[in-house]
């Protein structure tokens, strides 16, 4: 899969234009997809100096990405006659989606396992059910 992932509030807590304390589990899961060839591309509105520092913040964790704010390494609009800032991947991982940052651990599965968000939610819901009292029936069931 290739896949596009923020940074400020995904990898690393918001405090732009600092860099935040690394989100447990972000670079440990990040490093895992990339060693099953998942390309990882950083999509961020990081720009020139701020943008190099979070990179090299990443390359010391020993993230390296495939590309980024790209959809490949050699992307230049001069070279791409259908040059868009829109990307062209499988997944993005943004605290900005609805519902917010799945935690990392939950995020790996559902890449890993091929699950949905409704995957999970139905899973995490059908204990739920089981639980419920009986309901009483109504007098002319009875």
């Amino acid at each position: 899969m290739t896949i596009a992932v923020d940074f400020d509030g995904t990898i690393v807590e918001h405090r732009y234009p600092s860099i935040g304390r690394e989100i447990p589990f972000a670079t440990d899961t990040l490093k895992m997809l990339i060693k099953e060839n998942h390309r990882i591309i950083l999509w961020t509105v990081r720009e020139g100096n701020l943008l190099e520092e979070a990179i090299e913040w990443c390359k010391n964790k020993g993230i390296t990405f495939y590309a980024v704010n790209r959809d490949y390494p050699e992307e230049e609009p001069q070279n791409n006659n259908h040059f868009s800032r829109k990307l062209k991947v499988d997944l993005f991982i943004d605290d900005r989606n609805i519902g917010g940052l799945p935690d990392w651990g939950l995020i790996y599965r559902m890449i890993h396992e091929n699950l949905t968000w409704s995957d999970i939610i139905r899973e995490n819901t059908r204990g739920l059910h089981a639980q419920d009292p009986p309901k009483k029936k109504k007098w002319w069931q009875r």
